[in-house]
């Protein structure tokens, strides 16, 4: 059954941090604690996404939050700069269903592109993203912004060999 998303709600913010955490945890799995332990997006981080209109969850059949995706303008782009899915709802679609939502939303408003950063080993992140229409770029093809994410996940500890930035095109 496809899941309904809608835009976040203020009084929902701390149940997409816990969204967040648990997504989280199957990196642990794979031995990547640094991931696993990171701390969710901030609050504030979150309440200015959703007062923007730039935060959209899908929802359980009670109109729950159980997955949810952050986007921002980065260098001419509309960036994912977080897409969680509650493991208990994985391998649903619910994750390419949001990131379609998003492509819509981005051609609607003249975006020629969604862009993100994420693990090129790690089969949920990279190989996932190709399935859903993005590519890797190569590191003349980074824009600023792009380049910026990947600096400061290597500062926080990413193992900067690992990361990706990827873009796919929209309609």
């Amino acid at each position: 059954m496809p899941h309904r998303s809608r835009s976040a709600r203020a009084d929902e913010l701390t149940g997409i941090q816990r969204i967040e955490v648990a997504s989280g945890a199957p990196f642990r799995e794979i031995g990547m604690h640094l991931v696993a332990d990171m701390p969710p997006l901030p609050l504030d981080a979150l309440a200015a996404g959703q007062r923007a209109g730039r935060l959209r969850v899908a929802v359980d059949a009670a109109d729950r939050p159980i997955a949810f995706v952050l986007v921002d303008l980065v260098d001419g782009a509309a960036h994912v700069q977080q897409l969680s899915v509650d493991p208990a709802y994985a391998r649903r679609g619910i994750g390419r269903g949001l990131l379609d939502e998003v492509a819509g939303w981005a051609t609607a408003e003249g975006w020629p592109a969604l862009t993100l950063t994420t693990f090129r080993s790690v089969p949920w992140n990279a190989p996932y993203y190709a399935r859903c229409g993005f590519r890797e770029l190569a590191e003349a093809e980074l824009t600023p912004g792009l380049a910026g994410f990947l600096a400061a996940e290597a500062a926080l500890g990413f193992d900067a060999t690992d990361r990706v930035a990827m873009r796919r095109p929209v309609d």
